[in-house]
């Protein structure tokens, strides 16, 4: 029949409005903090009602930040723990993902069990254990002690798991026929098949790194050492009274994930839904 299936415009409407007060409310934010650190010293932040274009733009803000703390040296720290664990998490993930999803072995089940089991255990109840563990081997205070707990994530290696179980068996039958061996497989058939979820796990495993800050802060004592959230909290701390600054360092620190997520979007989208329809 002639419009069967058409939607009314109420309905219509009252999705938009949904999608309005959700990007409102996720996005919103940001645009606020943004606009704080662009706005001078004269602006009145605290107006009512609000203003999200500064009056008189300036970059001042920022470069009070970086003449405040070392905001730039805490960045490379974040970056360099934070390129680790994408690899890490990248290669370590991979090969037990498709260990599991592939290979027969005894214990695979109860292997699976334990990542599962893994993912349940909060955080900050293995904190102290992970304290004394990095104090033992000598790595506090050091980015390695910062990197190490994290370096393979029980989430990522179920997603590349899933996604190695995803695919479908008989191109690697062919290839085990012709004399590939396992690691050929892996490497040559299995993996460029899920670069998707490969993107999907570097974005976690960077936005985790990035983002952390209460396990830096245990574990750093060094301020050279400080990784970007770590060394923002100074900035809180000290200057609470000036929210230019504190919004500019803000907007440093997620700058890079936004970029990031940029550039890798199109894989993430992909790799979202590789091995949920198994072949």
């Amino acid at each position: 029949m002639p419009g069967r299936g058409r939607t009314p415009r109420w309905r219509l409407l009252l999705r938009y409005l949904l999608l309005l007060a959700v990007l409102a409310l996720t996005v919103g934010p940001f645009l606020w903090q943004l606009s704080t650190s662009l706005k001078g010293p004269g602006e009145d932040i605290y107006r009512y009602p609000p203003s999200l274009i500064p009056g008189h733009l300036t970059f001042g803000n920022y470069a009070g930040v970086a003449e405040i703390i070392p905001v730039w040296d805490f960045a490379l720290n974040s970056l360099k723990v934070a390129a680790a664990n994408v690899l890490t998490n990248c290669a370590g993930a991979a090969l037990a993902g498709y260990a599991l999803a592939r290979m027969r072995f005894r214990g695979r089940r109860t292997a699976l069990v334990v990542f599962i089991m893994a993912m349940l255990v909060p955080v900050e109840s293995i904190m102290i254990a992970q304290f004394v563990t990095m104090r033992e081997l000598q790595l506090n205070n050091t980015l390695i002690g910062v990197l190490l707990p994290a370096c393979i994530g029980a989430m990522n290696v179920l997603l590349m798991r899933n996604a190695f179980a995803g695919l479908p068996y008989e191109v690697e039958e062919a290839a085990f026929v012709d004399g590939a061996n396992a690691w050929q497989r892996f490497v040559r058939i299995a993996l460029p098949s899920v670069k998707g979820t490969l993107a999907v796990v570097a974005i976690f495993a960077f936005m985790g790194a990035w983002d952390d800050f209460l396990w830096p802060l245990i574990v750093l004592s060094d301020q050279s050492k400080f990784t970007l959230t770590v060394g923002l909290n100074f900035l809180h701390g000290t200057f609470a009274d000036n929210q230019r600054l504190v919004a500019a360092g803000t907007v440093i620190a997620v700058l890079p994930l936004i970029v990031m997520f940029a550039c890798l979007q199109r894989y993430f989208f992909r790799g979202v839904g590789e091995g949920a329809v198994k072949g």
